[in-house]
């Protein structure tokens, strides 16, 4: 979703031309974590929608006023440039969506892994993170003798001391928060 919302630019150029010697892998459930935040934010946009016109029918009842004339102008660019970003927000996602799902391995959720993430949590305020967490735990085990690093700007949840330790234990070697962050370093490797 960083890719999305123009937070993570960066790691929209990292998918469209992924380096022959990067492999990347990404959980299947944070296709689907960014599709419901993706809903969330159109759900967001359209409750900002509904507050600008009930602002603007409340300023065309004054009459007189030219600065209630210029604000319902600007109110209703609002508008429009409201109605953009949700379509530049979703153009951007399933563009996204489209390059992992060509150049990316996605991680499949098994029976045994959803288990797993029940069984042992380390991410308590946020079950699917932990959930996405076991995927990657999972996937890093079955490729033992690769370099892994880890990616993702949730430091939140991702930054957690005994999450870090997990994926250390997994034998992934590098947590970036930032994608410059990480080619960086990958670029310091070669």
């Amino acid at each position: 979703m960083s890719i999305a919302t123009g937070r993570d630019p960066e790691a929209n150029n990292l998918l469209v031309s992924v380096p022959t010697s990067v492999s990347i892998a990404i959980p299947s459930i944070c296709c689907m974590e960014s599709l419901s935040a993706l809903e969330d934010e159109i759900k967001r946009r359209n409750r900002f929608f509904s507050e600008l016109e009930k602002q603007i029918s409340q300023l065309k009842r004054d009459l007189t006023s030219p600065s209630a004339q210029s604000l319902v102008f600007h109110l209703e660019e609002a508008l429009n440039e409201n109605e953009a970003l949700i379509n530049d927000v979703n153009t951007r996602l399933f563009a996204a969506l489209e390059l992992l799902a060509t150049k990316i391995e996605i991680i499949q959720l098994t029976s045994d892994i959803l288990r797993e993430s029940l069984n042992l949590t380390f991410i308590e305020q946020d079950p699917t993170d932990n959930l996405i967490l076991h995927c990657i735990l999972n996937h890093a085990g079955l490729h033992p003798n690769e370099v892994k690093v880890f990616l993702s700007n949730n430091t939140k949840e991702f930054g957690l001391p005994k999450v870090r330790d997990a994926l250390q234990q997994a034998g992934v070697t590098k947590y970036f928060s930032r994608t410059p962050d990480f080619l960086g370093w990958f670029q310091s490797q070669s």
